[in-house]
């Protein structure tokens, strides 16, 4: 536990720097900015807090139409029962960065040869440098039955603020039957967010007697449990000791309700169809890049905003920058990601605002804190390559109550109280101290 101490330490130092001034809200009519971010997710509220306190109160102005603001890796716990909703949002305006402008509204259009934006009421923000952090796009619909099943017993999805209070009602009013948990064919935000509410909904089930009156299923389009080897090998043992299903290459096409039935594409034979009942079904839905981001002109020919992986820099126009989940970096696409690219991104913005090059720091690192149980946790860390790339110097392929204590209590913090204020770059130095520096 020393380890969750020394952090801990670090979010309570953060808590005596000088309180900031409050916000300034939107004030638009054609203005103009030194740098534009698109979006008030992690990605944009992260990248705009650094860039602001650097460059001073009214440089910068962030783009964002929602009243709030959401940690969502918190909603694995919040479908579970083991956190309340509130944990996880606050106000919008209470995350902003306080010397930064709120532009509340949406993005119509981006306009990169003319460095200005299209808002959703027609007018226009010119811009300096700008950074894209729109993150991802849900797609329920593209599911056929899906968006009505969403109105009926058993069927959730922790993906959305919407859905995520279903799945604990879903626990609670389940009888006898197959709790099916889907993963859909990439890309999408955490990918191990699937399978964590299954191992949570196992030990509900146990809990509370019907564990035996239920088959856990894993329908996932994919081809294994997980990406990267070392964890794989662990979540398989986690797998066959809960007596879950798994069944790999299956894409979950439709929803009937009414005769609470899930139908499945195999991904190796589209033409082919396996239909399965269920008295639980919990989705992950289908994701891709926004609309505007793909025929924006600064989009790869996925859709995602096309930047060097290294560096955080469009790869056309260099007063571009984007991270996060609309990006086109080859990584899992989790907060964690995020930390790391928001510090990198923001150092390779400011040295060409100044005259100077963009340095390629990134090395693809990201992290899954892959909850087992109500207090077990494996904290899966790597890279671009798949490469474990561990903070603490112990074996994380391990389930653990401090990881879970970690992923439920200290990442919280970090997000809400640092990382949102611009003051956390991921564990980098952490992982060197508790490595004594032999590590990258």
């Amino acid at each position: 536990m020393a380890q969750l101490q020394c952090i801990r330490n670090t979010i309570q130092a953060s808590h005596k720097l000088a309180r900031q001034t409050p916000f300034v809200f939107a004030c638009r009519g054609n203005a103009s900015y030194e740098v534009l971010v698109a979006g008030g997710g992690t990605g944009g509220i992260s990248s705009g807090a650094r860039l602001a306190n650097k460059l001073g109160k009214g440089k910068v102005a962030i783009v964002e139409p929602a009243d709030n603001h959401y940690y969502q890796p918190l909603w694995t716990l919040v479908g579970a029962g083991a956190k309340p909703m509130s944990s996880s949002q606050k106000s919008m305006k209470d995350v902003i960065p306080p010397k930064a402008t709120w532009i509340k509204d949406s993005i119509q259009q981006f306009d990169p040869e003319n460095n200005q934006v299209i808002l959703g009421n027609g007018e226009k923000v010119s811009y300096k440098y700008l950074v894209v952090a729109l993150g991802i796009k849900l797609q329920f619909d593209r599911i056929k039955g899906l968006p009505e099943a969403f109105d009926t017993p058993g069927v959730c999805s922790n993906y959305s603020a919407q859905t995520v209070g279903k799945t604990l009602e879903a626990l609670q009013d389940f009888t006898e039957g197959n709790a099916i948990f889907t993963f859909p064919t990439p890309p999408l935000k955490c990918p191990g967010a699937p399978q964590k509410i299954m191992y949570l909904a196992d030990e509900y089930l146990r809990k509370h007697g019907k564990r035996d009156k239920a088959t856990v299923m894993f329908n996932s389009a994919g081809p294994s449990i997980f990406a990267v080897k070392k964890y794989a090998e662990s979540l398989s043992k986690v797998v066959a000791s809960k007596d879950i299903v798994t069944n790999f290459g299956l894409n979950l096409v439709e929803v009937k309700p009414e005769t609470k039935e899930a139908i499945f594409q195999k991904v190796a034979n589209p033409e082919e169809l396996v239909t399965y009942k269920y008295e639980m079904l919990h989705v992950s839905p289908p994701m891709s890049p926004h609309e505007v981001v793909k025929t924006s002109g600064l989009a790869d020919a996925a859709g995602f905003v096309e930047v060097n992986k290294e560096t955080m820099q469009h790869v056309r126009y260099p007063n571009v920058f984007s991270l996060g989940d609309c990006s086109s970096v080859p990584t899992s696409k989790t907060a964690a990601a995020v930390a790391s690219q928001n510090a990198i991104l923001s150092k390779n913005l400011l040295s060409v605002m100044s005259g100077g090059q963009c340095t390629p720091l990134y090395d693809g690192y990201t992290s899954c804190p892959l909850i087992t149980g109500y207090s077990k946790c494996i904290l899966a860390e790597f890279d671009f390559d798949l490469a474990p790339l561990e903070t603490f110097p112990l074996d994380q392929g391990k389930q653990r109550r401090s990881m879970y204590h970690m992923k439920a209590d200290v990442m919280p913090a970090i997000y809400w109280d640092m990382m949102l204020k611009g003051r956390w770059s991921g564990p980098k130095q952490f992982r060197k101290a508790m490595h004594l520096g032999m590590s990258r």
